[in-house]
């Protein structure tokens, strides 16, 4: 029935090597080998055909030909009928269809046209017509095949760039050693959640937290374990967020911080409060550190309701008044910004703190 079947999954073919494919569709052998013979000697020519009506679609559809030439009278389906089911198909929608009829007939040729055919020979042809008409129409076919090709390459690569793009961003806001969000995450964030707060009416709480006595931890074990102290830490601060919009960020060094969209104080206290004794109760050792034993942190909270005449500067203020509250306390204890005694407000920050 055919040189080569191929397979309708077969990969797409570069843009330059695209080569003219002719697909037969006549019931009479006489006829398939004289065309045969016509595009034999043709080396950029491959030629198909197929002899059951019944089969047609099915073949132009594994073979994808450039061309289609298309008996008009066949048994079972007739060749206007196999034009209308071509034409159904979407990847053979605009398969170029040239008709092989034993009449020259006005008639004929119309409907043939109407019917969705791109040309009408009498067969058969001279072969040198054939083969203008062959590649005149495969040229056309493989032009079109090219140029979407070409643009579903563009589309493809503006996607796999767009989504490179994301992926950079995404990078780009994250912390290299824990892998949760930055100080650039953090300033933009806040920026954002503050807009919303102030828009929404909805109040905005802040955790600025400290790991006590970090330095000591880190220059009797090393930085690799210091390293695996802070990631340690960012685990449990990541543990305690129940929504999407809260946000874990390393501040910077052992400094951490939690931002809580829509928070009122009690409920970022309750936050604060597991995420502190959550670390204690990890063990992690540190004999050298003073009164604990264990690695621990400080947490400072705020919580406000955005406005006008507030800023996200105040806030985070606040909240670094009440980290460093907790620390002067004592470390390894919470405080909020909006209960904090006064002998604690020094606004001096010790180097030892």
């Amino acid at each position: 029935m055919s040189d080569v079947i191929l397979p309708l999954a077969e990969q797409e073919p570069a843009l330059t090597a695209f080569k003219v494919r002719v697909l037969l569709v006549d019931d009479q052998l006489i006829i398939v080998e004289a065309v045969r013979r016509m595009l034999s000697d043709q080396p950029d020519i491959e030629f198909h055909y197929v002899t059951d009506s019944t089969m047609a679609v099915q073949t132009a559809l594994q073979l994808q030909p450039t061309v289609i030439l298309q008996d008009l009278v066949m048994p079972t389906i007739d060749g206007f009928g196999l034009i209308k089911l071509y034409r159904d198909e979407d990847v053979l929608r605009n398969v170029p269809v040239i008709v092989l009829s034993a009449k020259e007939d006005p008639k004929l040729k119309a409907h043939s046209f109407a019917t969705g055919a791109n040309d009408y020979v009498v067969k058969l042809p001279d072969k040198l017509e054939l083969l203008a008409r062959v590649r005149y129409h495969s040229g056309a076919h493989i032009s079109r095949l090219q140029r979407d090709q070409a643009f579903r390459f563009l589309r493809e690569s503006q996607k796999n760039l767009a989504d490179a793009n994301i992926e950079l961003q995404k990078l780009a806001a994250l912390d290299g050693l824990t892998g949760i969000a930055n100080r650039r995450r953090f300033d933009d964030t806040m920026r954002l959640e503050w807009q919303r707060g102030q828009r929404d009416k909805q109040p905005l709480s802040l955790l600025l937290c400290d790991v006590d006595f970090f330095k000591i931890y880190n220059d009797s074990y090393g930085h690799l374990s210091g390293d695996l102290c802070l990631k340690k830490v960012a685990a449990v601060l990541t543990e305690h967020l129940k929504r999407p919009a809260d946000l874990a960020v390393r501040y910077g060094g052992e400094e951490f911080a939690i931002i809580l969209p829509e928070t009122e104080l009690a409920g970022a206290l309750k936050v604060a409060e597991s995420c502190r004794r959550h670390l204690e109760q990890l063990g992690i050792e540190s004999p050298q550190a003073p009164a604990y034993g264990n690695v621990t942190m400080s947490v400072g909270v705020a919580s406000v309701l955005p406005s006008p005449a507030s800023s996200v500067d105040e806030l985070v203020h606040l909240a670094d008044r009440a980290l460093y509250a907790a620390k002067r306390a004592g470390r390894n204890r919470v405080f909020n910004a909006a209960d904090l005694p006064d002998e604690l407000l020094d606004p001096a920050r010790e180097s030892d703190i």
